[in-house]
C-alpha cells in the first residue's frame, strides 16, 4: 500500500467489502431452496437453533443468531403463524419469553436437511479451506462482541 492518506479509502483494501459481497451472495443461493420451504434465511437460522435447542428464551435465540429483539420478534411471529415455533411466558420469570419448537417446526427439519449439501456444491473452497474460513470469521466475531 503506498502511503497515500485516501489509500483506505480505497475498496479494495476494504475488509468489510468482501465480507459484505461473500453474505449477500451466499444468502442469495440460499434463495431457492428456503423458497420451498417459505422461509427467509433469517427464519431458517432461527430454525437451526431451534431444531438443535428445542427451546430457549428470545435473548438466548438474539445471542446465537447475533439478533437484537426488534429483529427477532417479527422472525418469531411469522414462525408461530406458521406454526413451526411457540412462544410463552416463563412461569418463573414473566419478563422472559421462551419460544419452544412445535411438532411441525421438527418435521420441517427433514425438508431442510440437504439445505447445506446444495450450499456446499455452490462454495468454490476445499473442506480444509471452509474450515478454516469458518474459524476466521468466528474469530472476528468473537472480536467484535
Amino acid at each position: 500500500m503506498s502511503n497515500n492518506k485516501y489509500d483506505r479509502l480505497k475498496l479494495e483494501n476494504q475488509l468489510c467489502f468482501p465480507l459484505y459481497a461473500c453474505s449477500k451472495e451466499v444468502i442469495r443461493r440460499y434463495k431457492p431452496y428456503l423458497d420451498k420451504l417459505d422461509l427467509t434465511y433469517t427464519q431458517y437460522i432461527a430454525m437451526m437453533v431451534m431444531w438443535e435447542k428445542k427451546e430457549v428464551t428470545v435473548k438466548e435465540l438474539g445471542k446465537y443468531l447475533y439478533l437484537d429483539s426488534g429483529t427477532l420478534t417479527p422472525v418469531l411471529k411469522k414462525l408461530e403463524e406458521k406454526k413451526y415455533v411457540v412462544r410463552n411466558r416463563s412461569k418463573a420469570d414473566e419478563r422472559n419469553l421462551i419460544v419452544s419448537i412445535t411438532q411441525e417446526g421438527e418435521d420441517l427439519k427433514e425438508q431442510a436437511v440437504e439445505i447445506p449439501v446444495g450450499l456446499a456444491a455452490c462454495v468454490n473452497l476445499e473442506p480444509h479451506e471452509a474450515q478454516q474460513l469458518y474459524r476466521l470469521l468466528y474469530k472476528l466475531l468473537d472480536g467484535l462482541s
